[in-house]
């Protein structure tokens, strides 16, 4: 098994994305420790999960965007398990609007959520990485924070800041040795909840960019980010893979 006996973090838990990250993790040995602000989610993921095994998820209430519960929750992980070795960053929000009709509190919640939490909960784990000097940080971007998408003014620059931090942090967290490696995962067009909500001639448009013609699956996506929080990738850092079909040739 890829993560046994690996204790990782993934934010955005109870759904899409998170949870199908959460369940391969779950399968390659992990306790998967999954943060979200919807607790009766969470704790669905957990029975679900849980019966699975062999790996254990155990969910914890946290707002990414309220550094005072991330702070109070990681410090708790760290006294309960003593180390952290994956973080991934996923959760995420949308409020799509035309530039000129989008209003400020729907850019401020889009950023405090996916570029804001990203910062802080990274923030507060990476003082544990420091500390074992080893882990691996995956942050989940998207395809639209590398090219841009009409009416994701908010959602573009949140995704386009996170690939500019995950460069960074790759840069500071090896500053005195650690083997802290820091990669994004740009997906496209995926099978979600959020994309669900898309409009259809949208959909249909998008497709015929797309070089395999089809959506991508949360799975497709969670395995790569498996590859980055295993040993596996032990020699990748500050890399952004896209997942998205080839919609960008």
């Amino acid at each position: 098994m890829k993560l046994e006996n690996k204790i990782c973090v993934v934010t955005g838990a109870n759904r899409g994305i998170g949870k199908k990250i959460s369940e391969v993790f779950v399968s390659e040995g992990a306790t998967v420790l999954g943060f979200a602000r919807n607790l009766d989610a969470l704790k669905k993921v957990e029975e679900e999960l849980n019966e699975k095994g062999p790996g254990k998820f155990i969910g914890y209430k946290v707002d990414v965007s309220n550094s005072d519960e991330i702070n109070n929750t990681v410090k708790t992980i760290a006294k309960e398990f003593k180390r952290i070795d994956v973080l991934v960053n996923n959760a995420g929000v949308t409020k799509d609007m035309l530039l000129l009709l989008m209003k400020e509190e729907d850019f401020d919640f889009v950023i405090n959520v996916n570029l804001k939490g990203v910062f802080l909960v990274t923030k507060a784990v990476a003082k544990v990485m420091r500390k074992q000097k080893e882990g691996s940080i995956i942050n989940i971007s998207s395809v639209v924070g590398l090219e841009g998408n009409i009416g994701q003014t908010n959602y573009s620059a949140s995704k386009a800041g996170v690939i500019g931090m995950t460069k960074t942090w790759a840069k500071e967290l090896t500053m005195k040795g650690e083997q802290i490696r820091v990669n994004a995962v740009a997906p496209g067009f995926i099978e979600t909840d959020m994309t669900k909500e898309l409009n259809e001639d949208f959909k249909k448009a998008a497709l015929e960019r797309i070089l395999l013609k089809r959506m991508g699956s949360a799975e497709e996506v969670a395995k790569v980010v498996l590859f980055l929080a295993s040993d596996d990738s032990s020699y990748i850092t500050g890399q952004v893979i896209r997942v998205d079909g080839g919609i960008a040739l």
